[in-house]
């Protein structure tokens, strides 16, 4: 308060005694200046002047000037440029001319940007220039000047990054500044190359002229996953990746296991067409023995890994790395492993080694890395050189091939590589694939591979479905139980006037192949299921899609009367040269469970996905109704993922 009372007035301001003549009158210069410099403002004045002076004297001569790409332009010396100041904003003026001269010590590349600090004023849009004029322009254009106008004119401030090379931290001087456009193309995406394997929906066949049904069995399970990496993307699949046997086959169903002296058992199931009344769905499904784990041969297996260029991406060589591991504590001590890769050229990575060695396994997994071209032939040459030199009596050989199917180097005959697979699997080597990442996957290679080497296809998008192939179903896939499976139905054209197939439009096989041993067809592995889906018709049911014939009319036998028809089984056990035949007949009354009912769901889902002209008005809300009521037993979640996914077709569908 007696501040405030005192400072109300205007009192006579003091005298400065520093005025007056006396001897000490030249100090009070000094003293001033003194005082001054102990400021606030002062010494953080001088500490940044300091600062600047160390700076430009011993960390500038080490940064690199030159533009991107532009080895022979000139360097600067370590002078820093003029900068004018006004109202506060910072502007690069002409550098210095002894930045003309040249210096070619330095490597490394440099980019300047101009950040505004204020908006301007707006300009008339400038026409858009191609990417070369672009490049010229910033090649070309004078110190401190952006494309497009002065720095000052936009009111900005430079900023300088660059990446200092490897090991050094320097520091950027000011260097030729190139503006952002906002007219520039953006890069685009890789062309999509993917093939897939696949054939026009099988057609619905008149009993009266064909009465027989003959195919191989199929195990593989790529498509399903495909189908779920292309969900996620939010795009539907195309139809040709979709094939419906993999979707359906890609779940485990609980069918009744095969007695002791048999290799596999199978059971039949009927019922209402889910999409059409007037149709039945007849289920087949064959459910392989599964043999104690001591009881199993000792395995040789070859690691055939892609290391090519195009399997830099994390989701291909990083995630295969991550899935091989997770296999590997589910061998035993006595199996041994061998690691062959391939790109420019093939090698070996790892000699056959006891899977209990996991530590020399894991670094020899660890150490791979991609680059260069796809060398597939000569990498598979030299794994079934490994494999053989593996092999022993009482043993089970396998080569584990892992790609993105893109095969470019040494295959100039397709059909001939396919061939030599064929050959080899005559030693008792067997070949699966496995295929990783999207853009350039090559389906139809891997089928074609898999299919001729007596193995398995799968597509591995995820550590989770790694899980899946390699621990939870890597008996199966690795241990055959049954080799050269094939499926015969002869239907009762009293009983059904027209069938469908409902998928294995790639696994058709003649009428006679059935009975010829010398035709390859799939396998089954310890503990595997096969469900097939047939689509009847009976005799004047409103259904009918064919009209009768004129001439003739088909009638039963008195051995056949009430059949549906007559399901043949034939196979061969592994290494044997001839099969064994089992006949069971379709009464037509066999009982639908929750299992065949979920199939029934996923196979009208890959009807959708394909927009299949058979399905009338039944939709994604009839195909999630009915695989969330027939889920059953789900203890892995992978039902529960299949009703997401309808759900998320559906949505991607109405857009």
């Amino acid at each position: 308060m007696e501040n405030f009372d005192r400072l109300q007035g205007s009192a006579d301001p003091a005298r400065s005694s520093e005025d007056r003549q006396t001897p000490a009158a030249p100090l009070n210069g000094v003293r001033r200046m003194l005082n001054f410099l102990t400021s606030r403002p002062a010494l953080a004045t001088t500490t940044s002047i300091a600062a600047l002076v160390i700076g430009v004297a011993v960390i500038l001569p080490v940064a690199d000037l030159r533009l991107p790409g532009r080895a022979d332009l000139p360097q600067p010396k370590t002078e820093a440029p003029k900068v004018a100041v006004d109202t506060g904003t910072v502007v690069a003026t002409e550098a210095p001319a002894e930045m003309a001269q040249t210096s070619e010590a330095d490597s490394a590349t440099s980019v300047a940007r101009a950040e505004p600090l204020a908006e301007a004023a707006p300009e008339p849009a400038a026409e858009p220039m191609a990417d070369a004029e672009v490049m010229e322009l910033a090649e070309e254009a004078p110190t401190g000047l952006a494309l497009g106008g002065s720095l000052a004119d936009d009111g900005a401030r430079v900023r300088m990054e660059a990446a200092p090379e490897s090991g050094t931290l320097s520091y950027l001087a000011p260097a030729p500044a190139i503006a952002p456009l906002q007219d520039l193309r953006q890069p685009t995406l890789t062309e999509n190359t993917e093939a897939y394997a696949n054939e026009p929906a099988n057609p619905v066949k008149v009993t009266a002229e064909e009465p027989v049904s003959t195919f191989s069995i199929d195990v593989d399970t790529a498509s399903w996953a495909v189908i779920r990496s292309t969900l996620n993307m939010a795009v539907l699949p195309t139809p040709d990746q979709v094939r419906i046997e993999e979707m359906v086959n890609y779940f485990p169903y609980a069918y009744p296991a095969p007695t002791a002296e048999e290799a596999f058992s199978s059971t039949v199931s009927v019922m209402p067409t889910p999409w059409n009344p007037g149709t039945r769905l007849v289920t087949i499904g064959i459910q392989g023995a599964l043999p104690e784990v001591a009881a199993r041969p000792p395995l040789n297996l070859v690691f055939l890994i892609d290391t090519s260029g195009s399997m830099e991406d994390p989701n291909k060589l990083g995630l295969l790395k991550q899935s091989l591991t997770l296999m590997l504590a589910e061998l035993r001590p006595e199996d041994e492993i061998a690691i062959v890769t391939y790109a420019g050229s093939a090698g070996q990575v790892l000699p056959p080694t006891k899977a209990s060695d996991r530590a020399t396994i894991l670094a020899a997994l660890e150490s791979l890395s991609a680059g260069g071209s796809t060398a597939g032939a000569e990498g598979l040459e030299l794994a079934y050189r490994v494999a053989s030199g593996m092999a022993a009596e009482g043993e089970v050989s396998r080569i584990l091939l892992a790609t993105d199917g893109d095969f470019n180097v040494g295959v100039s005959d397709p059909e001939g590589l396919e061939a030599y697979v064929a050959r080899q699997r005559e030693t008792g080597t067997y070949l699966s694939v496995l295929g990783f990442g999207r853009g350039n996957l090559d389906d139809a290679v891997m089928q074609s591979l898999a299919q001729n080497g007596n193995g398995t296809a799968a597509y591995i998008d995820t550590l989770s479905e790694a899980r899946k192939v390699l621990v939870d179903q890597l008996t199966g896939a690795l241990f055959p139980i049954a080799d050269d499976v094939k499926i015969q139905v002869e239907w009762n054209p009293a009983t059904v006037a027209e069938y469908r197939l409902i998928g294995y439009e790639t696994r058709a096989l003649r009428r006679e192949d059935f009975n010829n041993d010398a035709v390859d067809a799939g396998e089954i592995g310890a503990g595997t299921q096969v469900t097939a889906i047939y689509e009847v018709t009976a005799p004047g049911s409103d259904a009918l899609l064919n009209d009768p014939l004129r001439y003739g009319t088909a009638t039963a036998t008195d051995v056949a009367e009430g059949e549906l028809g007559f399901l043949r089984l034939r196979w061969k056990a592994p290494g044997a040269d001839t099969s064994t035949l089992i006949e069971t007949p379709i009464s037509g009354s066999e009982t639908a469970t929750d299992e065949t009912r979920f199939a029934a769901a996923v196979a009208g889902f890959g009807q959708l996905l394909q927009g299949s002209v058979y399905l009338g008005d039944w939709g994604w809300d009839e195909a999630i109704a009915l695989a969330g009521s027939a889920r059953g037993d789900d203890p892995y979640g992978y039902r529960v993922e299949a009703v997401n996914l309808m759900r998320l077709a559906q949505s991607l569908s109405a857009n």
